[in-house]
């Protein structure tokens, strides 16, 4: 499945004419040893993950893209309608397999398979089920690809990016979940439609699970460098916490009114990933809210918990969590969350 028909060699009897069709220069040097290339496995090839392997290829971040999914015909069908966009895009080689060892050499391997919930199905069933997945499907991605780092963007994601660490047995900076990052883009774009002002010069942060015990760190939003609400304390103009509460209720509403709208989601996680990819794969070491293990930051003990923080990723993952101050209010909600969290892993068999 690696190949389309269309790439078997033209010339007689199979001959590859490649070598024949340019003439090489003389006195040249072999290839660099040092030469990049940089190759992104995508697990999972459902609407999710081919929303992230458009993106990847669009915006040009990786020189081999694998994709990985249960479903071979789908998966060669999803291969071959994007090898068929080659020339619109940058050159990238598409391969696919239902195979992991397809993967093998991988810098980037983003995880969005998971189970889907059966009707009338509790969400610690579901939970358990996308456990039993991720012990068969983690450990042949770790073994041929020892160096890469794991993103994990598979729904619970704070939970499931957990399971993947322990299992993988990779070190915790190179085992991230997606988190809150696309949390924080609707977070900023919804201030940002409030002031009219380009969600860019937004900064702001939402933390903790990815879900309904999240936490919005109103103390830390600024526009333009210039923190929101002390500056609207300092010119004494009101505000009502109230709405500050009806934004954050709609950053955590508005996934559940795309799903309703559509049926899933695909397009702004796509993008989320690739934002995030770039900045693992191209040594950034910009500012992201996502998934790490949070132990020991604000207060948080009582186990091996992973949620979202404000973290610098470069190309070895996560190179630290961000100083930002947080009140007392946001501590606590922080701490309620990684409760939340780990009293959900405590159910778990791993």
């Amino acid at each position: 499945m690696q190949k389309s028909s269309s790439s078997m060699n033209l010339g007689p009897g199979g001959l590859d004419i490649a070598q024949a069709f340019f003439k090489p220069i003389h006195n040249t040097s072999p290839p660099s040893p040092t030469k990049r290339h940089t190759k992104i496995s995508v697990i999972g090839a459902g609407n999710v993950g081919m929303a992230i392997a458009q993106t990847i290829l669009t915006q040009d971040l990786a020189d081999e893209l694998s994709l990985v999914d249960s479903k071979p015909e789908k998966l060669r069908g999803e291969m071959l309608d994007l090898q068929h966009a080659a020339a619109f895009l940058p050159r990238t080689a598409i391969r696919a397999s239902v195979d992991p060892s397809i993967t093998a050499g991988s810098d980037l391997i983003i995880v969005t398979a998971g189970a889907r919930q059966i009707p009338g199905e509790s969400r610690l069933n579901l939970l358990q089920r996308n456990v039993a997945l991720f012990k068969s499907m983690v450990p042949p991605l770790a073994k041929y690809s020892p160096d890469a780092i794991l993103l994990i963007v598979s729904n619970p994601v704070d939970v499931l990016t957990y399971v993947a660490w322990k299992i993988s047995g990779f070190p915790a900076n190179r085992v991230i979940g997606s988190g809150t990052n696309l949390d924080s883009s609707r977070f900023r774009f919804l201030i940002a439609d409030h002031l009219d002002v380009n969600a860019q010069d937004v900064q702001a942060y939402i933390v903790g699970e990815h879900g309904d015990s999240s936490v919005a760190l109103w103390s830390s939003i600024s526009v333009g460098g210039v923190p929101v609400l002390s500056f609207l304390e300092r010119q004494q103009i009101a505000y009502e916490k109230e709405t500050l509460h009806k934004i954050h209720k709609e950053v955590v509403q508005s996934a559940y009114e795309v799903i309703s709208l559509k049926g899933y989601t695909s397009w702004a996680i796509g993008y989320s990933a690739a934002n995030l990819a770039r900045t693992l794969l191209r040594d950034q070491r910009r500012i992201h809210p996502v998934t790490v293990l949070a132990k020991g930051f604000y207060g948080i003990e009582g186990g091996n918990v992973f949620l979202s923080l404000p973290a610098q990723l470069g190309r070895t993952g996560v190179l630290g969590v961000t100083n930002v101050h947080l009140n007392d209010e946001e501590v606590q909600q922080l701490r309620d969350s990684a409760k939340a969290i780990l009293e959900v892993q405590s159910q778990l068999n791993i």
